[in-house]
């Protein structure tokens, strides 16, 4: 009896031994099962798989079909992949050139940011130039969904609507209508009804976009997927979900803003460095071509405590101005208070200013703010930053056909930016004849070069004080 219970106990041990577990989104595993990946901390992720898991579904090597025998690459023959133009060209830009057949395009952003009216958007656009486009909606009914359309004008008959969370009829409305382009809003909210998961998680999300994107390999149908975020701006659901798409674009905007832009972080067809801008209006979201006017005061006089720089968002130069104001601090600790630009960046550039400069700012209030709400985090908006904090503590203007360019070191040298070049190209392009970059060596010989050239321009527009009653 003694002999057997031993031998009973070391297989249960053995049974043991033979299983774990293992997150399905980063790999971590574990012998236990737990709620949480101790690695990633992400819920609901950890599944079992080991030997005992994975006997159930062993797979025996078969001889590949002829025509799916593997071919040296030097005979298969290289052709550009078709595109097809959405008639959004902020859109085409980004994605590449247009939507490639077959592709699956996966689009996120925060909740109100404008993904569903961007997307309808383009829908209509499609139907009204390619034929039929099918809009699936699992959040908001057909008539919520009309009287977005109708405020956007994007009625059309080739335009049709499906209301449905469930997988399978999802991709029977696809075979049932043929259409040019599918639309799923969204990837967390469709369901598989052969999975025992909620909606939204892990194994519902995988199953979901490995099903569309096995339907749109196979059919050729572009398939774009609304994907949510979560808190910290990921996208939301298993990490496998952005391996699986072709086409990772983001949507970013501040909700005190107008401006969105849209951007990608994967693109099997394209770069991943172009970014579309757009502007959220009553009557929808409109494409801005040339947003370099949103990010400029319609001042007629030069102004204290302003400078223009040239940013690059992806590919695209954009002339951004950032102001700067100095003042008397009323109390002990003098506030520093930015917006659009890094708060760490501009405590260096306040130190350097004092201590090679010669501009004491230990006892006065500073504020710094880009035009239009922008977010500059580069380090060639350091000089254009040095140079309105100190046009507004000595008091002179800039002319409005100045710019500058260039990373500040701690010795207080001006370096090189990165494509300076194109930079300033762009900013000769826009009308700025004077651009102060890295040639002026150091930040006290901007700054110098930059008094020069306001006592060069028309008189200074003073700050215009309260009237008297």
């Amino acid at each position: 009896m003694t002999l057997v219970s031993a031998a009973a106990g070391s297989v249960v041990a053995m049974a043991k031994a033979q299983s774990s577990f293992r997150c399905t989104e980063c790999g971590w595993t574990t012998a236990k099962w737990v709620g949480r990946c101790f690695e990633c901390n992400a819920w609901g992720t950890v599944e079992e798989v080991g030997a005992a898991a994975l006997g159930k579904h062993a797979v025996t090597a078969v001889s590949p079909a002829a025509s799916s025998r593997a071919v040296p690459i030097t005979e298969i023959k290289a052709a550009d992949t078709p595109r097809r133009p959405s008639g959004i060209d902020e859109l085409d830009r980004v994605l590449g050139g247009g939507i490639v057949p077959g592709a699956v395009v996966l689009c996120s952003g925060e909740p109100g940011v404008g993904k569903s009216t961007l997307l309808l958007e383009l829908a209509s656009r499609v139907a009204s130039k390619r034929g039929r486009v099918l809009y699936v909606s699992a959040e908001e009914s057909l008539h919520q969904v009309r009287i977005r359309a109708e405020r956007t004008g994007a009625l059309f008959d080739d335009l049709l609507l499906a209301s449905e969370t469930d997988l399978a009829t999802v991709l029977g409305h696809i075979n049932e209508t043929e259409p040019s382009l599918v639309i799923v809003d969204s990837v967390q909210t469709v369901t598989n009804t052969a999975n025992d998961g909620i909606a939204g998680g892990p194994s519902q999300v995988r199953d979901v976009a490995a099903a569309l994107t096995r339907q749109a390999k196979g059919s050729g149908i572009p398939i774009i997927i609304v994907g949510h975020v979560t808190k910290d701006g990921n996208v939301a659901g298993p990490r496998v979900l952005e391996h699986l798409v072709d086409v990772v674009a983001h949507i970013d905007g501040d909700r005190q803003s107008a401006l969105r832009f849209i951007r990608t972080t994967k693109n099997r067809f394209g770069p991943t460095d172009e970014v579309g801008c757009f502007e959220m209006t009553g009557d929808g979201i409109v494409e801005v071509p040339d947003p370099s006017a949103l990010f400029l005061s319609r001042q007629t006089e030069p102004m204290q405590g302003t400078c223009v720089t040239v940013a690059m968002e992806g590919r695209r130069a954009i002339p951004v101005e950032i102001q700067a104001l100095v003042a008397p601090s009323a109390t002990p600790q003098p506030r520093r208070v930015v917006n659009g630009v890094d708060g760490n960046r501009v405590a260096m550039i306040l130190a350097v200013l004092q201590r090679h400069a010669g501009i004491t700012l230990a006892q006065s209030d500073v504020y710094v703010s880009t035009v239009g709400g922008l977010k500059l985090s580069e380090p060639a908006t350091d000089l254009p930053i040095a140079i309105a904090i100190a046009s507004s503590a000595k008091g002179f203007a800039l002319p409005h056909e100045v710019a500058a360019i260039g990373e500040i070191s701690l010795a207080g040298e001006v370096r090189k930016a990165t494509l300076e070049a194109r930079r300033a190209s762009e900013a000769g392009r826009l009308g700025y004849r004077d651009i102060i970059h890295a040639s002026t060596g150091t930040v006290v010989a901007a700054i110098a070069q930059a008094k020069r050239l306001a006592a060069q321009a028309a008189p200074v527009a003073e700050p215009q004080g309260i009237p008297e009653f």
